[in-house]
């Protein structure tokens, strides 16, 4: 069974010809193994995570400077 996917530290690729995104991922299973893998995302899929990745950028800067702000800092 798998307990969660980690993405690789390698760039992402655009693929012009299959119009996708790849990106290189690692599969953890919960016994231990891991075994590489890869994210394939079509051209949408690839603009709705942009726009939720920033969004998850912002909300933690916004914590930690509110978290920074409780510090007295």
């Amino acid at each position: 069974m798998i307990s969660h996917v980690t993405v690789d530290p390698h760039d992402a690729v655009y693929d012009h010809d299959e119009e996708q995104a790849v990106l290189a991922v690692t599969v953890h299973h919960r016994d231990g193994r891991r075994e590489p893998a890869r994210l394939v995302m079509q051209p949408g899929e690839v603009e709705l995570y942009a726009i939720q990745l920033e969004q998850m950028i912002r909300n933690r800067a916004e914590a930690r400077k509110r978290d920074g702000e409780a510090a007295g800092e």
